[in-house]
């Protein structure tokens, strides 16, 4: 048996109990959690669900990050990654100052392959890389989109910004998440693309998705719909679409909803039979196979773990598809196979996770859970599973 960390999500969830001088009967009431639920998780028993952390979170009135602890200073430090946050804060704020008269830039079009890049090493998991190319490019970015007044020129800086809204969001930092997704719509305004616009509502949903207002999102996501109807007719409308979809599923998932649920998986279907795979429209890794994994973590949302593990493990990704993505189905399927009792599997998932995106997995919220609710089954374990632990920060 290992022990469990200094300070899982459990222990701050009852830290933070304590300190508002509620016993846990009260916290079950207020957030509506099971008192079974809530003492297993706070002694480490179960690992804290999405939907529990987001519970717990507006019923105490925190901020999720202060549940989970994140970000994970240390070892940010330690990858030498804690640097790399602040000049992209730095380059965020620029963004309404004009054309920087310091700043050399390049013409839009011979900047936008540059953005396309950083968009694909990002979903290959290379966040490092990304954080450190992405301050500079956005400060270019933003006088040569100052300069030129084009619909080119805005949709690039949108996408920079798009950019700088994952690696903030997979590094743990919310606030800057934010920011990035409101310098996002302003980009896209000015740029006037309606599918822009749209996938700008998709990414704001799932901040609402992470803090568990699951209305709100709700709310955003068919403003989203709305706006993407207005696009064109033709495949890249129909992609945004279905991530569009795919977001609602999730989050009526984690609202336990099921009969919402699975009504967007369907229109996410019938939309992804019309595309195909099509995995770089907007790199969004739309298609038959992200609805598949979508439906994995639809039905754990739900608490249907037996189905969402027969359903990761019946399901073959293919190597090409994004790294991240893998990496993130990965942590899915481990967090159901804990929660039936396959341990085994459960960590050989872990491993895949680990190995698909590493700098992901290392920073995943669930990735943690899930190893934490591991180290708490008593079973017996492979030694690399400590070495698994270490490399956490455990």
């Amino acid at each position: 048996m290992h022990a469990l960390p200094h300070d899982f999500t459990g222990r701050r969830i009852a830290r933070l109990r304590k300190e508002r001088h509620l016993t846990q009967q009260a916290l079950a009431d207020l957030s509506g959690i099971a008192y079974s639920t809530l003492t297993k998780t706070e002694q480490g028993v179960i690992p804290a669900s999405p939907y529990v952390i987001g519970c717990v979170a507006r019923a105490l009135r925190v901020e999720v990050a202060s549940v989970t602890g994140q970000p994970y200073t240390t070892e940010l430090r330690a990858d030498e990654l804690d640097s790399l946050i602040q000049p992209i804060r730095e380059s965020l704020d620029v963004y309404d100052l004009g054309a920087d008269p310091e700043v050399r830039s390049r013409e839009v079009a011979a900047l936008q392959g540059e953005a396309e890049g950083l968009l694909v090493a990002v979903r290959a998991g290379e966040i490092k890389q990304t954080a450190g190319r992405l301050p500079g490019l956005v400060v270019e970015a933003t006088t040569a989109a100052h300069l030129a007044a084009t619909t080119e020129g805005w949709l690039l800086l949108a996408s920079l910004y798009r950019t700088a809204y994952d690696v903030a969001s997979k590094l743990g930092f919310a606030d800057l998440a934010t920011i990035a997704l409101s310098r996002m719509e302003w980009a896209a305004q000015r740029g006037s693309d309606a599918v822009v616009g749209g996938m700008y509502r998709y990414m704001r949903a799932l901040t609402y998705l992470r803090t568990g207002q699951y209305r709100t999102g709700e709310r955003l996501v068919r403003m989203g719909l709305g706006i993407v109807g207005q696009a064109e007719p033709g495949r890249r409308r129909d992609v945004l679409a279905g991530q569009l979809h795919l977001g609602a599923a999730v989050m009526a998932g984690r609202a336990k909803d099921g009969a919402r649920a699975e009504g967007h998986l369907a229109e996410a279907g019938r939309l992804a039979d019309a595309t195909g795979e099509a995995v770089d429209v907007h790199w969004l890794a739309f298609g038959p196979t992200n609805v598949a994994v979508h439906r994995v973590s639809v039905m754990a949302e739900l608490d249907r773990y037996d189905e969402a593990a027969r359903a990761g493990h019946g399901l073959s990704v293919a190597e090409d598809w994004p790294a991240s993505r893998r990496s993130h189905h990965y942590a899915e399927v481990a967090r159901a196979q804990l929660w039936t009792g396959d341990l085994d599997h459960a960590f050989a998932n872990l491993l895949r996770a680990r190995k698909a995106a590493p700098q992901q997995a290392r920073y995943h919220q669930t990735v943690r859970e899930t190893y934490a609710g591991l180290e708490a089954a008593k079973r017996r374990l492979p030694d690399s599973f400590l070495s698994y632990g270490a490399w956490l920060g455990h």
